[in-house]
């Protein structure tokens, strides 16, 4: 592959935040394949099987998690990556990492942890995978956390571009290790935020087709996706409803990964190092202004039939109850949680409600629905089956 200038270089790597020695009996990689090898085996990632995408204790196997999709997102972002020049290793990284601080069942979980918060700093995934990989993740002897690269930290705390006004918990981390949170980040992390759009934009679709939320009618009043679905149908008119509608979520994947490739490699000509692409003062890697704007309509369409509908809602607000409850039951008799976490639990707030927040944060769906009935004796009817 032909690294391009602007590739970030894990030889030049700024380090990590713990100084440790390299084990040559641990294999010959480069700073950012390591950095990718400690998300995979760490526990944060492993849980993500048993969270939530888009579907609440969804009947079936067959649809999406938040590990599935953090696989998907990762390999839409070594293809770009790829093509682009870039470093594969840490774009997939960056990809892989980007939902460890998702709490159980997703958004909605998000927004009962947030609410619970308020007082105390508030809540944010984004904030939590910084969290959880510096300080939460610490399978080491010798210090907290994973200890990943400067790198993969700054496109992790900014893959939607720079922080201004960092959260308590990313300010924190900030001023341990310092990211230069104002700057945009790299490619490699510019690169990781596109493909976590275009993998939950069209696999929502596929997950929503097969639960019976979206029909193809739906899809139709939609101009972008009736046109892609007419291409389909021409090119193969005798092949099976379920097969055309897949070949449909693979086509638009395919329209939209060519797009970026097209237009970062556009505004990218003349770059020629690392700092260039932070000192550009905006996003690079992105989609053409027509695909952007037919993208933000699929969010909104997404929003109106899928996200909005009220099985999805119902369902949303039982996961958020469960949550809460979790955070005022532990909030009031913190002998309930687990022997390790409560050993050190400060006395004084915030930082009291912080860990307990770090602790309901990590759960598995199942897990925090078990720890409701355990404690309560019950769990909203609809979730009882995750």
């Amino acid at each position: 592959m032909n690294r391009a200038p602007y590739a970030a270089d894990p030889t030049a790597s700024r380090g990590r935040e713990f100084e440790s020695a390299v084990s040559s009996t641990r294999g010959p990689r480069s700073e950012f394949q390591r950095d990718r090898d400690r998300i995979i085996h760490s526990m944060s990632f492993r849980r993500l099987r048993s969270k939530t995408q888009v579907f609440i204790s969804p009947e079936g196997d067959h649809y999406r998690t938040r590990l599935t999709h953090s696989l998907e997102v990762a390999q839409i972002g070594r293809v770009i990556a790829r093509a682009l020049g870039l470093d594969e290793d840490l774009t997939e990284a960056l990809c892989l990492a980007h939902d460890l601080g998702h709490p159980p069942f997703g958004h909605a979980g998000e927004a009962a942890l947030s609410e619970a918060m308020l007082r105390h700093g508030g809540f944010d995934h984004n904030a939590q995978s910084m969290r959880t990989v510096m300080r939460l993740e610490s399978p080491y002897a010798g210090h907290d956390g994973l200890n990943l690269t400067w790198e993969l930290l700054e496109g992790l705390a900014k893959h939607n571009g720079p922080v201004n006004t960092p959260s308590w918990a990313l300010a924190e981390l900030d001023q341990a290790f310092p990211l230069e949170l104002g700057q945009w980040p790299s490619l490699e992390a510019q690169v990781a935020a596109v493909a976590d759009d275009i993998a939950y934009d069209n696999h929502d679709i596929d997950d929503g087709l097969r639960a019976g939320f979206l029909s193809l009618d739906d899809l139709m009043e939609y101009d972008f996706l009736a046109d892609q679905w007419r291409a389909v149908e021409r090119r193969l008119p005798d092949a099976p409803r379920e097969r055309q509608l897949r070949e449909l979520i693979r086509d638009q994947i395919g329209l939209m990964v060519n797009d970026v490739i097209t237009h970062t490699t556009q505004n990218c000509k003349g770059l020629k190092s690392v700092q260039e692409v932070r000192d550009a003062g905006k996003c690079l890697a992105g989609f053409s202004p027509p695909m952007g704007l037919a993208e933000r309509g699929l969010k909104t369409f997404m929003y109106d039939k899928l996200y909005y509908h009220p099985e999805q809602v119902n369902a949303a607000q039982k996961a958020r109850d469960v949550v809460s409850r979790l955070f005022a039951a532990y909030s009031q008799d913190a002998k309930l949680m687990p022997a390790e976490w409560l050993e050190g639990l400060p006395e004084d707030e915030p930082y009291r409600s912080r860990k307990i927040a770090d602790f309901i944060a990590g759960m598995s769906d199942r897990f925090a629905i078990d720890r409701c009935r355990e404690i309560y004796g019950e769990a909203p009817m609809g979730l009882i089956n995750v």
